[in-house]
């Protein structure tokens, strides 16, 4: 039970009390052997004089405001202080009493007074540790630089967790101590795992490369231990988060993906000084765009989303952010379908917006599958609408945002998006045209409402299972902070009609991300090997319209850019004239809901479109009377 703070400041004046006595005997006995003092009386004046004062003396110094468990070398300091006018009290006293005590005796009376008052909160300070710590989380802590060491500092003062050991790889740590913790190289993290009895591994490298994180996770994840790390650099740099915020592993920690540094030069060349205009300005790329469009300083943001709680969001989100960074960018928060050209073209003309960006898409491949006329009112009518509003307006630069989906489709998703870009490379071959078209090429972007991260580290904490769709599926993977910055560099590249691929890096198999995630949540993969695992892996099937393995060019006709990690496909297209007819077809099929001509047309566009299975999935459809 917690004793009241009063109560605990009267033990220490007890104890101090007991403490100055017993320092007292112990000088007069080191002086006179063990012969008892004579007049009694006086020795009693000297103790309680000399007990009086000191207590004075250590309140004064504020030695009983201090929290005896977070003693503190400031604290001992005040003890020292405080023991040491106590000792020059008590040479006043014995000469104003009388009694005899050589000053060798006083001497030695400081010197045991500080051992016993000193020492006795050292003591209880221990005591205190070793008793919190049996109840503490037994934690290894990977780096002992300067990150590591004030997150141990930390979790000491905290109630959490007790760290009982570093790694780090500098050989001029290791075999030392720090803050009372052993220090040991990389090769016996799992000899102290079993030894140390360590239920977690935190990560303190808040500046390493990913590159390097990856090597050090994939080292810790055969131990099934949970790993967490501590924040960024720029994180902790900006006060967002502290030294102790644990945060589990990044997923892009797994990826091992440094990102390249934006040029300034080209994140600048399309929106410095210019109105720009954002569609799907909500969802998880077209936000992630507003966020790095709003920090190169344009004249103007528009934000153009249909949904009310996404376009809300973000729009708080971005005055928020320019408020921090103190910049002067006006924000426009606009609703509005990219499926209505009036309105999108009204928006344009009224802010006199200079580059589009559109990212406005439906994406989820089952979704637009079950719902084929939505799909391509959307991805394929929408783009042509806005991209005619654009020329309309004189925008001066229209930048798509497309997938990897959208090479070979196997899904009508896919096959609406490479149709989005053959829209936009025939508007580009047309002679009246002056805005410049241009499309950006990538896969999946981790945190997105798409990305299988998110389900899987739900289903973890839910206990399982984590299902994957099939055994060998792979997918690439970027972060969206890093596919925004690439789309806007990408825009400023080429001619009108260029078609951009991104370097996605190389593609990861989601059993194995599954298994990784699973591993480093300090659990195990249950089974046929382990039936005693703690989460399983179930095999759902591929959904309708999904591959196995996903490409990111048509052909192997490439062109590499000034950015290494961009480069332009070359790729064929249908002149405006044909387009046109397509698009007047596809129209026709959508109104008056022919889905199985709609699907006919899609096989037939030069999309590359090949369905994994027969037949419509078309929900309306499906069930139409």
């Amino acid at each position: 039970m917690q004793l009241p703070r009063s109560v605990k400041r009267v033990v220490s004046l007890v104890a101090d009390s007991a403490a100055l006595l017993l320092a007292l005997a112990i000088a007069y006995c080191l002086s006179f052997s063990l012969n008892m003092p004579v007049h009694l009386w006086q020795w009693a004046g000297v103790y309680v004089g000399l007990a009086v004062g000191s207590l004075a003396i250590f309140t004064k110094l504020g030695l009983y405001r201090a929290v005896v468990r977070y003693v503190s070398i400031r604290a001992l300091g005040l003890v020292f202080a405080g023991v040491f006018v106590a000792t020059l009290w008590l040479y006043a006293l014995v000469h104003f009493i009388g009694v005899a005590l050589p000053l060798e005796a006083v001497v030695n009376f400081g010197l045991v007074a500080l051992l016993l008052i000193g020492g006795s909160r050292l003591a209880m300070r221990e005591m205190y540790h070793r008793m919190v710590s049996r109840r503490k989380t037994r934690v290894m802590i990977y780096g002992a630089g300067s990150a590591g060491r004030q997150l141990a500092q930390a979790l000491i003062n905290g109630e959490q967790f007790h760290p009982v050991v570093f790694v780090d790889d500098d050989v001029t740590l290791q075999r030392s101590t720090i803050l009372g913790i052993p220090v040991i190289d990389p090769s016996r993290v799992a000899e102290a795992v079993r030894s140390s009895h360590v239920e977690r591994i935190l990560l303190a490298l808040p500046s390493a490369p990913r590159s390097v994180r990856k090597q050090i996770l994939e080292s810790l994840e055969p131990l099934n231990v949970r790993v967490q790390t501590v924040p960024g650099m720029a994180d902790m740099v900006n006060g967002e988060l502290a030294i102790d915020a644990l945060q589990d592993v990044h997923i892009e920690d797994l990826l091992g993906r440094d990102p390249v540094d934006p040029e300034p030069a080209l994140m600048q060349q399309h929106i410095r000084g210019k109105v720009v205009l954002v569609t799907g300005a909500g969802g998880s790329i077209g936000s992630e765009l507003c966020r790095q469009i709003i920090q190169q300083k344009p004249a103007a943001l528009v934000l153009y989303e249909l949904s009310e709680y996404g376009l809300y969001s973000i729009d708080n989100e971005l005055r928020a952010m320019a408020a921090r960074l103190g910049l002067d960018v006006p924000i426009y928060p606009m609703i509005g379908t990219v499926q209505r050209r009036n309105r999108v073209e009204a928006v344009m003309k009224a802010f006199k917006v200079q580059t589009v960006y559109h990212a406005a898409a439906y994406k989820h491949v089952p979704l637009v599958e079950f719902n084929m006329v939505e799909g391509v009112r959307n991805n394929v009518f929408g783009t042509w609408y806005t991209a005619e509003a654009a020329i309309a307006a004189g925008v001066e630069q229209f930048v798509l945002i497309s997938t990897d989906k959208a090479v070979r489709p196997t899904n009508v998703m896919g096959t609406t998006k490479r149709l989005s870009e053959l829209v936009l490379q025939g508007l580009a071959s047309r002679a009246d045209v002056s805005t410049r078209f241009c499309m950006v090429r990538f896969g999946n972007v981790l945190g997105s409402s798409g990305s299988v991260v998110p389900l899987f580290k739900r289903q973890i904490a839910e206990g399982g299972p984590v299902t994957v769709t099939h055994p060998e599926i792979t997918r690439y993977f970027m972060t969206i902070p890093e596919a925004a910055q690439l789309v806007i560099q990408a825009g400023t590249m080429g001619t009108s009609g260029s078609v951009f691929v991104l370097d996605m890096g190389e593609p990861v198999r989601i059993v194995d991300l599954a298994r990784k995630m699973i591993h480093l949540s300090g659990l195990e993969v249950r089974d046929a090997s382990n039936p005693h695992g703690d989460i399983s892996i179930e095999f759902s099937g591929l959904r309708p319209g999904e591959k196995l393995y996903e490409e990111l060019l048509i052909g192997d006709n490439v062109v590499e850019c000034a950015h290494p990690r961009i480069c332009q496909a070359q790729e064929a297209f249908l002149p405006w004239a044909e387009m046109s007819g397509l698009l007047d077809a596809l129209d026709d099929a959508c109104q008056n809901f022919k889905i199985d001509e709609l699907r006919a047309l899609l096989l037939s566009a030069p999309c590359g479109y090949a369905p994994t299975e027969d037949g419509v999935n078309d929900l309306l459809w499906l069930h139409r009377l």
